[in-house]
């Protein structure tokens, strides 16, 4: 019996396994959208152990996880509260890992192990011991610092997530003492538009003033801090921001209004309901436009509730396990938002994400509405984000990217991990998308006459549309 993860892993048709293995397996990573921590790049991390590196670094660590290990019956003190030895959380973790079947988590999981430790066992409490000290061993190698867990996938260029008022100080360090893969910030200005808590605002804004040496009196000051943030972002080598929200925004208003809105909530008085869209309105326009006059790509990621569990947020704090999929309508604010940028000739590059799959049709449809012929696959709908980076939800998402526009263009997969082990999610993706074309192949619905085509439509997906589109 072949091994669990072997080469044809996923692969149901000959087609499918020719177009992995010739087109797909080998191509450079380009991930453009990550969470990784730029210190711990810049610093060449050494992880303490495989729990640090795969379950709970300090206050962070993989909530994906953690929200499996709590299914499970797993107290908190293992996960998030720090009371286990690293042996003990981990033990926990392979205790559930026989419970995660047809959990994404479960293929996750066993290609990480077999990819970065060359283990080809599956994990369960049997083997949870000979599993725990075999990846420690290595990781205290050199061969297993940060920079050589990114480079033994190949990856090109990584983003990061960054804030406007960060100082970017690990990035110039890392261009400084380059390892051959190109690490870059992304814009990130969600704390900007964060104006239901003022005394939490207000403390973002001092701190946001004093990296740009700008006292933030008005709305217009902000606008004017932001653009002085956006253009060192950009002389860092900054190519695309990044917005997580939970719908669009596009209601009407007027200037004065804004600033209006801007200096109730430095009083300290939370806005209404009515008021907040009209601000988010305003700020996600601008940021837009911003976005335009710098040739930018952006990221819309939307269609998420969080902090849902205000008793874990309490204790925990945000990120932590306790998000899950919003069901709004926004057809219509989306539409309504895009046309406004088109129409002042300020729509940049676009890539939008959905948290719930019944809005993959609705955004899909949005996007191309904007396509103006002036970039190839100008508006992206982009690959399953979250909840749908599985293998159903990556399915989902290609089979409305094909039906409702050009699956060619498409620029691929990224992995939106804080991990240095994500990278086999590339390869899950890979594997998915060529399973899918496969398909399509030996039934008939492309034709084999075609496989040229077929062949240069993979590895675009993989890597070169995505080289194209961000021009790292």
């Amino acid at each position: 019996m072949p091994s669990f993860i072997n080469e044809d892993f996923m692969l149901s048709t000959r087609t499918a396994c020719e177009l992995y293995h010739g087109c797909a397996e080998n191509m450079p990573i380009i991930d453009y959208h990550c969470h990784l921590d730029p210190m711990q790049i810049a610093e060449n991390i050494q992880f303490r152990d495989i729990t640090q590196l795969w379950l709970i670094d300090g206050k962070a660590g993989d909530h994906y996880k953690w929200r499996a290990m709590r299914a499970n019956g797993v107290d908190e003190k293992y996960i998030t509260r720090g009371e286990a030895s690293s042996w003990e959380t981990f033990s926990k973790w392979a205790e559930t890992m026989p419970y995660l079947m047809r959990n994404p988590l479960y293929h996750w999981s066993h290609l990480e192990l077999k990819r970065v430790f060359g283990i080809d066992k599956i994990l369960s409490p049997k083997t949870a011991r000979d599993i725990y000290e075999e990846c420690n061993a290595k990781l205290a190698t050199e061969e297993f610092r940060g920079q050589a867990l990114i480079r033994r996938f190949n990856v090109e260029t990584v983003c990061t997530t960054d804030d406007p008022a960060d100082d970017l100080r690990w990035h110039k360090m890392i261009a400084e003492n380059p390892f051959g893969t190109k690490v870059l910030p992304a814009w990130r200005p969600d704390k900007a538009m964060a104006i239901e808590n003022p005394s939490a605002y207000k403390e973002y804004l001092k701190r946001l003033g004093e990296s740009a040496d700008k006292e933030i009196d008005s709305y217009a000051d902000l606008m004017e801090a932001l653009q002085k943030r956006h253009d060192f972002f950009a002389s860092m080598g900054c190519k695309l921001s990044d917005h997580g929200f939970d719908t669009f925004y596009a209601d009407d208003y007027k200037p004065v209004e804004i600033e209006l809105i801007f200096k109730k909530v430095l009083l300290g008085k939370a806005p209404t309901f009515a008021e907040s869209r009209k601000f988010r309105s305003a700020f996600l326009h601008d940021q837009a436009v911003m976005d335009a006059n710098a040739g930018w790509a952006q990221q819309y990621h939307v269609g998420v509730i969080r902090n849902n569990n205000s008793k874990m947020f309490s204790q925990a704090g945000p990120d932590t396990g306790y998000d899950s999929i919003l069901d709004l309508e926004m057809a219509v604010a989306a539409n309504r938002f895009f046309d406004r940028l088109a129409s002042e000739d300020k729509l940049t590059k676009t890539i939008l994400y959905c948290l719930n799959p019944k809005d993959n049709d609705v955004i899909m449809t949005t996007a191309y509405n904007f396509n103006d012929g002036t970039v190839p696959g100008k508006m992206q709908f982009g690959s399953g984000w979250w909840f749908l980076d599985q293998e159903i939800g990556m399915r989902r998402q290609l089979d409305s990217l094909s039906m409702l526009g050009l699956l060619s263009r498409f620029v691929g997969m990224l992995t939106d991990s804080r991990s240095f082990i994500s990278y086999p999610r590339h390869e899950y993706f890979r594997r998915i998308l060529c399973d899918v074309i496969g398909r399509d192949v030996e039934t008939g619905r492309i034709p084999v006459s075609e496989m040229e085509d077929v062949a240069r439509m993979v590895r675009d997906i993989s890597y070169f549309n995505a080289r194209n589109y961000f021009d790292f």
